[in-house]
């Protein structure tokens, strides 16, 4: 099965990426979730650098797809926020709350689609 990933969740994860976001992944939701086609997920070390992976995913996915959110929650708190794109959803962690909820576990049947534009697809 070949997984269409939305061309802004990648820019959204390698965004995330440049910026130091721990353990980036993407998870291709269509099949399971229905509403979004997929999930990115991303982690900091602190609500200042929650802060600044929400203000590069925004930035990187506005100068490359000229597309904003549709809307972002959790930012007064700064321990997740989600930042809904309408097609894919963004959720910057602080690590010990990714850890506390561990979506990728909740949502483990979801395939993890290759993001990485520098990384040729193996097969």
């Amino acid at each position: 099965m070949h997984v269409q990933l939305p061309p802004a969740a990648a820019t959204a994860a390698e965004s995330a990426d440049a910026k130091l976001g721990r353990d980036t992944v993407v998870l291709a939701m269509e099949e399971l979730f229905g509403v979004v086609d997929a999930f990115v997920i991303t982690s900091a070390q602190n609500t200042r650098h929650v802060r600044t992976l929400v203000e590069e995913i925004e930035r990187g996915v506005k100068e490359a797809h000229g597309v904003a959110p549709l809307r972002v929650e959790g930012l007064q708190d700064a321990t997740w926020v989600l930042m809904d794109y309408g097609d894919f959803i963004a959720h910057v962690f602080l690590q010990e709350t990714r850890d506390y909820y561990d979506l990728e576990h909740l949502w483990s049947a979801a395939p993890r689609v290759p993001w990485r534009s520098d990384v040729e697809d193996a097969g």
